[in-house]
């Protein structure tokens, strides 16, 4: 199989728009093959997707999703650009699914250009620390934080996420193919989590692994 370089998925990028972790997927699976990658994206309608990502999107809904008896609850808020798709049942069921994977997965932001600058500084300070500890060179010490940073972003950032129903796309691409469904863009805005008691010393109860047990049996 021919090795899928940066600068072909940089290049595919700049001629679909499409995301680059779609680029390199479509690459992969088409052996490098530029013009079949385009195919590949645009059947699965994540190249039109990226050009309706600029519109303005100022509909949608506010969804919620309690779980445990009103132990967890999680609100959402995902945005469309008219009033029929927000009340499209499609719609509601992606924004449904959104719900049910924050509280699964505890994202801490939406995307990773919402994180503080003062809490990336902080993460790679202690990457650094941990890297210099397990007794790293010190010529590849930033190259591996820089790595441990980037799966900090994927933990953290909801659309980095694995999709809690399908691990093998990420929330972001799962908007994508939502978009190039529905034919409008559409952008998860803002979310709140709440745990009750959380922050007041108790026994710990892994709420997570029981959310993740609904989503396995729905």
């Amino acid at each position: 199989m021919a090795e899928i370089t940066a600068a072909m998925v940089k290049e595919l990028r700049e001629r679909t728009g499409a995301g680059m972790m779609d680029c390199k997927k479509a690459l992969t699976e088409a052996g490098g093959d530029m013009e079949q990658a385009i195919v590949i994206l645009r059947e699965r309608g994540l190249a039109q997707a990226a050009k309706k990502a600029g519109r303005i999107a100022a509909e949608g809904v506010v969804e919620a999703y309690i779980h445990g008896g009103g132990r967890i609850g999680v609100l959402v808020e995902v945005n469309c650009e008219t009033d029929f798709v927000a009340k499209n049942e499609e719609f509601r069921a992606f924004v449904k699914d959104i719900a049910m994977h924050i509280a699964a997965s505890n994202p801490q932001y939406v995307r990773r250009e919402e994180v503080p600058q003062d809490v990336i500084e902080r993460e790679r300070e202690i990457l650094r620390a941990q890297t210099l500890n397990e007794g790293k060179p010190e010529h590849v010490v930033d190259k591996i934080v820089e790595g441990r940073l980037e799966k900090f972003f994927k933990e953290n950032c909801l659309l980095e996420q694995p999709f809690v129903k399908d691990p093998d796309k990420t929330v972001d691409t799962l908007v994508k193919e939502k978009i190039a469904t529905i034919g409008e863009n559409i952008s998860i805005r803002r979310f709140a989590r709440f745990v009750v008691g959380e922050g007041i010393e108790r026994q710990e109860t892994n709420f997570v692994e029981e959310v993740m047990s609904q989503v396995r049996l729905s």
